[in-house]
C-alpha cells in the first residue's frame, strides 16, 4: 500500500488539562489546551524549562491520561481506550524520535528500523523495506553500522527512518538537535520537513532551538502549560 492511497487524519486536543500533585504542590502542566495538527504539518512547540512541552508530547502520544479533555488522533479518542489497546494504537499509529535517537547499542541501523516489524507494530499492508526508509533519511550506506559507529546526526537520521516503519499517522518529537551543530540540526529538521510532507504524517516538535523554527509550517508557544500563536 503506497504511502499517498492510505486516508490520514491528523492530530486534536481539546480544552486538555493535566495536573500533578495536589493543594499547595499542584502543578498546572497542561492548562485548556486546544491543539490540531493535519496530515502533511510539521508544528514546532517552543517554550521555556518547565512549560509543560514534554507533557504535551507524553499526552499527544497517549504516554500519559490528561485529567479533563479530549486527544484524537487518526479519528480515534485515544484518551477513551483501555491500557491494552492504547498500547496496540501506539504501535501503529504513533512513531516517536527522542533527543539523540534513543538507539539500541547492539542493533545495527537496519536492525533499529526494522525492530517494531518484529514486535508486532507494523501495520497490515503497510510493511517499509529497511533499505528505502534509510534510502529515505540518506543512511542506506551506513545501514550495517551500529549506533557508537554514527556521528549525532546520523543516530538522529536512523530514528526519524525507525519511527517512520509502521507509516504512524502522527510523529512526536523530542528535542532532536539537542545534541547537534547548527549545521548538522539543520539537516536534520529538513529531513524531518520533507518526510513529514511526503508521507502526510502530522508532526509535533518541541524544541528550544529558534534557529530550526523556519523549517516549520507552524510555531506555537508553550508557557506554565497554556497554548498561544
Amino acid at each position: 500500500m503506497s504511502v499517498e492511497s492510505i486516508v490520514r487524519q491528523g492530530i486534536s486536543l481539546e480544552e486538555v488539562s493535566l495536573t500533578f500533585g495536589s493543594g499547595d504542590n499542584a502543578v498546572v502542566a497542561l492548562d485548556r489546551v486546544d491543539l490540531s495538527v493535519a496530515p502533511g504539518e510539521l508544528l514546532a512547540v517552543v517554550g521555556p524549562s518547565g512549560s509543560g512541552k514534554s507533557t504535551l508530547l507524553a499526552v499527544a502520544g497517549g504516554l500519559a491520561r490528561p485529567d479533563t479533555g479530549r486527544v484524537r488522533v487518526h479519528g480515534t479518542e485515544i484518551s477513551t481506550l483501555s491500557g491494552r489497546q492504547l498500547a496496540r494504537f501506539r504501535r501503529t499509529h504513533i512513531g516517536f524520535v527522542f533527543q539523540t535517537g534513543n538507539l539500541i547499542p547492539a542493533l545495527t541501523a537496519r536492525d533499529q528500523v526494522r525492530l517494531l516489524d518484529r514486535t508486532g507494530g507494523r501495520k497490515r499492508g503497510a510493511a517499509r523495506d529497511p533499505g528505502e526508509l534509510l534510502a529515505a533519511v540518506g543512511m542506506e550506506a551506513k545501514a550495517g553500522r551500529r549506533p557508537h559507529e554514527l556521528s549525532g546526526g546520523e543516530r538522529q537520521r536512523v530514528g526519524i527512518a525507525r519511527a517512520l516503519a509502521t507509516d504512524p499517522s502522527l510523529l512526536l518529537v523530542d528535542e532532536p538537535t539537542a545534541a547537534l551543530d547548527r549545521a548538522r540540526s539543520h539537516e536534520v529538521i529538513e529531513l524531518l520537513a520533507r518526510q513529514t510532507r511526503e508521507r502526510k504524517v502530522a508532526t509535533i516538535m518541541v524544541t528550544h532551538d529558534h534557529d530550526i523554527l523556519g523549517h516549520c509550517d507552524r510555531v506555537l508557544t508553550l508557557v506554565d502549560g497554556r497554548l498561544s500563536e
